[in-house]
């Protein structure tokens, strides 16, 4: 029977710990405050006297049509916008545009969020009310600009108009009060980047893209824009109150649970707040198919339906919110609806052994040719079987845990046995196909399909052949470089032990470099989040032909599944492993990667995890603090014995109880 899913997930306020202050606070990017202000003048046109006072105190003043001024927040912003009319007349006229990327300025357009279209201009202008009353103006809850940089003010008559006062209300991660109360924190200085501090920035812009991704259920971009022009951000995402954890701050504002792959760990490692996690995969659930038991592979208002993939990613996404939090209560009450959308999937396993996913669910990230025996689909399965089976066991349906990882285990072998491609050391699209994809691949090594290291090493060297000066070029979909599979990409170079190429895709040494570091750098970008995609030539003109119109002002600057160097950095270069609810078992685990140190930590219901390493004169210095009565495996690189608490101890891995404690081990033999 289908389980009808509504939770009271209320809004709470952030009460957690804050991660201890530091250098890395600087890197903040998230508001001290819910109000943003301007914070440069970017340009003016025309009669305008006084622009300078938008960014300090007095007032501007415009005279003339097509007048204005462009002012700079500095970064991505998005909410309510204000700003005070001092002086006008029954004549004046005033209107608002937009636009996350200095690419689309424009007195008469902003870039579009809500449809696309080649003339990039969908959204165009907020005209002010006429006549335009003195006193403040504020954006409604349906007008709000959910994420941009610029804004433009433009006089669109020849009376004369004076302002003051412009800012923004800041509306997304409405259930905290300190927007820069960070649980976890990252620090490293980076010894082969022309900026040191490169790895550090791309944590906190990780972060903060998240934030901003993290919106109130009834703030969703609506489904039928306004016409002929123009936004509304007040539909509602799905049967829950309070935040969900959606796909862009302009766009979609959707929940897209294969986004979540990635997000919801930099909610984690940043934030400890799995709340909007939980109240997005809730809706998920809410949107089965009582007859097949399918999900829909996004939630309201767009509803897109027909993706084995996405259906997978509810599931091993279920998964991640109970290891995160310890909610059994949650897995209970979905258990039902889980389970049946798991049927759903294995129904399509074939006399091969793996799943063959029909045209009608072969939607994925927006690639080509995922129906058949996909790889990256078959990976994803395996992943959605194993974490099944542990789920299954902790609601104490022992049969059912033993049937999930009987399958898991038939499935890895026929993914081994028909897909791996052993000239190539790489898996195929499927056993008809040429192609390797950057997808299946990195998956395969993430979710442990691979049977061997020796494997891992060779994908992690295959990958390399996709990779450009500013980012792999996805086989999967042409001209497109896709941070979505280049975070999978990433922790699978370290996972394969290849920590220096890991970092090496983040940056690379040239000036901008690859994917992270293009991002974060060229002035394209709002230069504070992680952008959704974009092309082989660094254009924004990403999915310009598969799906989007060609509509480069459409492409989103703050994508939350763009930040999987986030939890990567503190996964993998900190070593830090949750491997039971809340971290009652952990590991630490940290790749060295060719840095010299590296700090940081993260926080569960538990506590507080955290790891300080650096190397001197060839040996590791490895500090960490794991809470009371919790107990993990810590595992370093290096040939000597490893001591603890200077003690000795025989092996490359010890066992330690929660605490406080100090390793150190020689990283050659002496």
């Amino acid at each position: 029977m289908l389980v009808l899913l509504v939770t009271l997930s209320f809004i709470v306020l952030q009460v957690l710990a804050v991660a201890p202050k530091g250098p890395w606070d600087q890197f903040n990017f998230a508001p001290r405050n819910r109000t943003s202000r301007p914070t440069s003048i970017h340009s003016t046109q025309g009669n305008v006297r006084n622009a300078q006072a938008l960014i300090g105190s007095g007032t501007a003043r415009l005279t003339g049509n097509g007048s204005f001024i462009v002012v700079d927040f500095g970064q991505e912003v998005g909410g309510q916008v204000f700003l005070n009319v001092d002086s006008s007349t029954p004549d004046s006229r005033l209107s608002l545009s937009f636009t996350e990327s200095a690419e689309f300025i424009s007195p008469i357009n902003s870039d579009d969020s809500c449809r696309t279209i080649f003339t990039m201009d969908g959204d165009g202008v907020q005209a002010l009310p006429t006549p335009l009353p003195r006193g403040q103006f504020k954006q409604t809850i349906a007008q709000q600009r959910a994420g941009f940089r610029f804004m433009t003010i433009v006089s669109n008559s020849d009376a004369p108009v004076s302002i003051s006062d412009v800012g923004v209300q800041n509306t997304f991660m409405p259930h905290w009060d300190d927007l820069t109360a960070y649980t976890g924190y990252f620090f490293t200085h980076d010894p082969n980047f022309h900026d040191p501090d490169f790895l550090t920035k791309l944590w906190y812009a990780g972060a903060y893209t998240v934030q901003t991704n993290t919106i109130d259920v009834h703030q969703a971009r609506q489904g039928s824009c306004p016409r002929p022009k123009g936004w509304a951000n007040n539909a509602t995402a799905g049967p829950v109150e309070g935040p969900v954890l959606v796909d862009g701050a302009k766009r979609d504002r959707n929940i897209w649970p294969g986004d979540m792959g990635i997000s919801s760990h930099t909610e984690l490692v940043a934030l400890n707040d799995i709340l909007p996690s939980k109240n997005s995969l809730l809706v998920m659930f809410s949107t089965q198919d009582p007859a097949t038991g399918a999900l829909q592979y996004s939630g309201p208002p767009i509803n897109a339906r027909g993706s084995d993939t996405y259906i997978s990613w509810s599931l091993i996404g279920a998964h991640n919110v109970w290891l995160y939090t310890g909610d059994l209560g949650f897995i209970r009450t979905v258990w039902t609806n889980y389970t049946k959308a798991l049927a759903f999937l294995e129904g399509q396993v074939d006399e091969t052994g793996l799943m063959n996913v029909p045209q009608s669910f072969s939607n994925d990230w927006g690639r080509d040719g995922g129906q058949g025996h996909n790889s990256a689909a078959n990976v994803l399965l395996y992943r959605s079987l194993i974490v099944a089976s542990e789920l299954a066991n902790q609601v104490e349906d022992n049969d059912l845990s033993t049937a999930y990882a009987t399958n898991a285990t038939a499935l890895k072998v026929a993914i081994n046995d028909v897909l791996w491609d052993d000239e190539a050391g790489m898996y195929r699209d499927n056993e008809s196909s040429d192609l390797h994809p950057q997808d299946g691949n990195s998956m395969a090594i993430l979710f442990n399909v691979t049977q061997t290291q020796e494997q891992n090493k060779a994908i992690s060297e295959g990958l390399t052949q996709f990779w450009t000066d500013i980012g792999p070029l996805s086989p999967e979909l042409n001209d497109t470089i896709i941070p979505f599979v280049g975070g999978f990409e990433v922790q699978a170079h370290f996972i394969a032990g290849e920590g220096e190429r890991a970092i090496d895709l983040l940056h690379r040494v040239h000036m901008f470099s690859t994917e992270w570091g293009y991002m974060l750098y060229t002035n394209l970008s709002v230069q504070s989040t992680l952008l959704e995609g974009f092309t082989a030539n660094g254009s924004l003109g990403y999915r310009a032909e598969a799906g989007y119109n060609f509509d480069h002002s459409y492409t989103s600057h703050s994508h939350g599944w763009a930040t999987g160097p986030t939890p990567a950095l503190t996964f993998h270069v900190l070593g830090i492993g949750i491997t039971s609810p809340e971290g009652q078992t952990w590991t630490v685990t940290p790749v060295l990667s060719g840095l010299e140190s590296a700090e940081g930590g993260l926080e569960t219901g538990l506590g507080w995890f955290g790891v300080k390493w650096n190397v001197r004169r060839n040996v590791l210095t490895v500090q960490i603090s794991t809470p009371k009565g919790t107990s993990g495996t810590v595992t370093l690189p290096g040939t000597g014995r490893i001591t603890v608490d200077g003690k000795p101890e025989s092996g490359g891995s010890v066992k330690l109880g929660g605490g406080d404690h100090t390793l150190s081990r020689s990283l050659t033999r002496g």
